[in-house]
């Protein structure tokens, strides 16, 4: 992943809570692979409308040259990690409705993560690092 300072929502970015950065790796021959996950914020557009939304990423890699530093969360998301699946949406926001949780709590704690995001688009919660993306750099 590629972290970069400029939000631009063409670019898929994801602002990602280091804290929940985990995974495994394995040694392969001369390679090494990585199977984690973590939890992370990002915005889409469909039809015009902007949607914050919340969830989990799987982080992957069957081709590393090098063992990654599993103490080290921006060195595992600095690896040249696979993102083709995209984040698995637990929760979204579009202003006017959720979708997501079905458990009160569970929304409450939801929106309380998604209001502000998208009152102050494109804004990030405190815990969150970004902006990552998959990428190619530009």
């Amino acid at each position: 992943m590629i972290r970069e300072d400029r939000f631009l929502i063409s670019r898929k970015q994801f602002a990602i809570d280091l804290t929940t950065v985990t995974g495994a790796q394995n040694e392969r021959g001369d390679r090494w692979s990585f199977n984690g996950t973590c939890n992370a914020v990002w915005y889409r557009r469909k039809d015009g409308v902007t949607r914050a939304c919340l969830g989990s990423l799987m982080l992957f890699s069957h081709y590393l040259t090098a063992p990654l530093d599993l103490d080290d969360p921006t060195a595992i998301l600095s690896a040249d990690l696979d993102g083709r699946y995209g984040g698995d949406t637990h929760g979204r926001w579009d202003g006017e409705r959720y979708w997501g949780a079905q458990e009160p709590t569970v929304m409450e704690k939801h929106l309380a993560i998604l209001r502000p995001m998208l009152t102050d688009y494109p804004s990030r919660p405190a815990s969150h690092d970004g902006w990552w993306t998959f990428q190619e750099a530009r």
